[in-house]
């Protein structure tokens, strides 16, 4: 295991993070995933201000990754294709612009990634992509109850039950060998 405070970090919005945390946490490479949000206008947001819609911040995830193991364009790869970037401002039944499908660049190369990883990914999708690049943004980590949900509550929630599975169905089928060893879901 890399010296996580050395490795670079990625932050994504796909909609429901407890959804797109469950994803990168199989990943392999990735050595942390925090869920948080991005991109608003409000300092020290909540969970229940960010589901309002009135912040402007979605949720999002950060995750702590080793370069050697995941590139950020194998990153970016999973992402788009574990969520349905053709959605403005929902993912499936989560609407609102606190699930909108967004890139948070924290360099001008991933920036330039995040564009080239875009432009990849319109080639699976008849419908136009809305991924935005947005930020720089100030990142506000979620309550201490969204994170690792999935390994927890989520396996007990039924929202979960009913959008996780798919997700990482979709990630073992088209990424296999960016599946850690033994990680089950």
């Amino acid at each position: 295991m890399a010296d996580t405070a050395t490795l670079p970090q990625a932050i994504v919005a796909g909609g429901c993070f407890w959804c797109t945390e469950a994803v990168f946490r199989m990943c392999a490479g990735v050595e942390n995933v925090e869920s948080g949000y991005i991109g608003g206008s409000v300092p020290n947001p909540t969970y229940k201000q960010v589901c309002s819609g009135a912040t402007g911040h979605a949720e999002a995830i950060r995750i702590t990754y080793d370069p050697s193991v995941l590139s950020y364009g194998d990153l970016l790869d999973v992402f788009m294709a574990t969520h349905d970037p053709t959605q403005l401002n929902r993912q499936g039944g989560d609407i609102g612009t606190q699930y909108r499908s967004a890139i948070f660049p924290l360099s001008d190369e991933q920036r330039a990634e995040a564009s080239a990883a875009i432009t990849r990914s319109q080639e699976d999708h008849k419908l136009p992509i809305v991924t935005t690049i947005e930020g720089p943004a100030e990142w506000y980590a979620a309550e201490d109850y969204h994170q690792d949900y999935w390994d927890g509550e989520g396996q007990r929630n039924p929202y979960c039950m009913a959008v996780i599975p798919p997700k990482l169905a979709k990630l073992r089928k088209g990424f296999a060998a960016k599946v850690k060893e033994g990680a089950e879901g």
